[in-house]
């Protein structure tokens, strides 16, 4: 099973940007599809975005078009998550995980493995 970690998390202020990185060991994750989601206290996981195993084709939650892009290198076996003009809302823990069957998926319920996850924090 491919073991996920994410890093890169931190506190932000709005406006600003940061970059998380997801390392996958125990195995290769370039022929999975890989997502990023997330969790604010109180709510529910949420999808964020999703890239196929070649990064072809991306898919993204309508709150973050067009201000986060998702990214891999699967010579590091690591994917990415470019997140530019944070929002106080964008708050939460942001997990990576990897899909080990199938194509682009928005459900956390379609992927099988999950990193521990790393806290952003956007203040006004």
């Amino acid at each position: 099973q491919v073991q996920l970690a994410e890093s890169g998390g931190g506190l932000v202020q709005a406006g600003g940007s940061l970059r998380l990185s997801c390392a996958a060991s125990g195995g290769t994750i370039s022929v999975y599809t890989m997502g990023w989601f997330r969790q604010a206290p109180g709510k529910e996981r949420e999808f964020v975005a999703t890239l196929n195993w070649s990064g072809i084709r991306t898919y993204y939650a309508d709150l973050v078009k067009g201000r986060f892009t998702i990214s891999r290198d699967n010579a590091k076996n690591a994917v990415y998550l470019q997140m530019n003009s944070l929002k106080p809302e964008d708050t939460a823990i942001y997990y990576c995980a990897a899909r080990t069957y199938g194509g682009i998926y928005s459900s956390p319920a379609g992927y099988s493995a999950w990193g521990q996850g790393t806290q952003v924090t956007v203040s006004s």
